[in-house]
């Protein structure tokens, strides 16, 4: 039992986890107000898979593990192209847009906030963003997973096309 224990563990730890947002939540009844809290989590391994999850409880803790919970079950994958993106993309969700620009090797993540949070976690090392309109981190994360939803590496485009990569690339 303790081995398996170990390999669970091992497994779980593969996973980068990042607390984007703690949010306070109220609901009001006869006798007052109830509190709890629900936790924004983005997890990812660092090699191009991605999710993310909303968790609600009464305790921080809890939220955050329901959260990392949700996260795992939604997780997709990302076309990526050495340590950037292959090319550029405009995410989109609700009044969230994010727009995502390939950066030359050595630039670093140029994204604030939630957008930071995705990048990080799902491997890129070299890119540029910017969030526009809203600032709402769950739209801004829905907008970002979409935006390298879309993201397509020169493979799959020769497939599509049927030609090859060479030929593709130019």
């Amino acid at each position: 039992m303790a081995k398996f224990d170990s390999q669970q563990r091992e497994k779980e730890s593969e996973f980068i986890e990042k607390v984007v947002a703690i949010n306070r939540v109220s609901k009001t009844v006869k006798g007052g107000r109830i509190y709890k809290f629900s936790a924004l989590v983005v997890v990812g391994d660092g090699k191009g898979k991605i999710g993310f999850g909303l968790g609600k409880s009464g305790e921080v803790p809890d939220a955050i593990r329901k959260g990392i919970e949700d996260a795992k079950k939604n997780m997709m994958t990302v076309a990526l192209k050495g340590t950037t993106i292959p090319h550029e993309v405009i995410g989109k969700f609700g009044a969230g847009v994010v727009l995502l620009k390939p950066a030359a090797p050595g630039t670093g993540v140029i994204a604030g906030g939630p957008v930071r949070a995705v990048v990080e976690t799902v491997g890129i090392q070299d890119i540029r963003t910017k969030a526009l309109r809203s600032n709402n981190p769950c739209n801004v994360i829905r907008a970002t997973l979409n935006g390298l939803s879309q993201l397509r590496n020169a493979q799959e485009v020769a497939a599509v096309r049927g030609k090859s990569v060479k030929e593709i690339i130019g």
